[in-house]
């Protein structure tokens, strides 16, 4: 697991992954590698029947017209690609960032950073703002997929990047959510950052047992840590929260077994990666 990989493409979002990008590989250093993948395969785009839809008295020069303007786009789709990764690498080299390159594939956005999964230790995604109010978030297919179907660590993040100097996790207690705890307590990604653990639910024994045990593990690594329990929905709490101590990312396990149990198929995650103000870590 030697590099972060930054999916970079021609939105708006694309500077803030790139961005999150170079942090996160500064801090874990390891190579930063940048991703731009074609749905299309343009050595596919040969000659098509289009006979059907144009009716018997198609002529073959408007066929091999339609053709050639197939592979035309094909053709620019490559080279906007390469611009987009020559213009995150410039980026990259003007941030300086130690070891950068750029790769350019064919596919489905998913598969591929399955294919790569192996040798990737964080993958760095944007998702879009809905268009309909500035404060309700969407999670496009993509960045939904990729979170999904991944079993590395994802950042998703939008608008423009902000160092973290502050982040908060939510944490339930389960083995999961303990094992999220230890990997960022090993991790240097977030070592030196002010941190909040919160639980979601009554503040009973067992709930505060499972907080001073996240603080515990924490503190012996050297975190500045404050713990803190709030009752409420999962969703709804945590975001308050995270605007309360004006948090600058939320961390967050793949799995568990309380109120945020859904953390990846279900629809507590799903809400929070739509309406969370700071990008989301998912760890698994």
């Amino acid at each position: 697991m030697n590099r972060v990989l930054a999916c970079v493409d021609d939105s708006p979002r694309a500077t803030a992954v790139c961005d999150y990008g170079i942090w996160a590989a500064r801090l874990l250093e390891v190579k930063l590698q940048f991703l731009h993948v074609l749905d299309r395969h343009p050595e596919r785009a040969g000659l098509t029947d289009y006979s059907g839809a144009l009716g018997m008295d198609a002529q073959e020069s408007l066929l091999e017209q339609l053709s050639t303007l197939d592979e035309e786009r094909s053709r620019l789709a490559q080279e906007q690609g390469r611009q987009i990764l020559q213009a995150a690498h410039k980026r990259a080299d003007a941030a300086g960032a130690k070891d950068t390159d750029t790769l350019q594939r064919h596919g489905s956005l998913v598969e591929t950073l399955l294919e790569l999964e192996s040798e990737t230790r964080l993958v760095v995604i944007g998702q879009q703002r809905s268009s309909g109010s500035a404060s309700k978030w969407y999670l496009d297919q993509n960045a939904e997929r990729v979170v999904r179907s991944l079993q590395r660590p994802v950042l998703v993040v939008d608008g423009d990047f902000k160092e973290p100097e502050r982040f908060v996790i939510a944490f339930d207690g389960s083995q999961t959510g303990k094992k999220m705890v230890q990997m960022v307590a090993a991790s240097p990604l977030l070592k030196g950052l002010s941190c909040h653990v919160i639980g979601v639910g009554d503040e009973s024994e067992t709930q505060q047992q499972n907080i001073d045990w996240a603080n515990d593990t924490l503190v012996n690594e050297g975190f500045d840590v404050v713990k803190v329990v709030r009752p409420g929905e999962a969703e709804v709490v945590l975001r308050e929260y995270l605007l309360e101590v004006n948090a600058d990312l939320l961390v967050m396990g793949a799995y568990g077994h309380s109120r945020i149990r859904h953390l990846i198929m279900g629809s507590t995650t799903s809400t929070l990666l739509r309406t969370s103000p700071v990008p989301v870590l998912v760890l698994r």
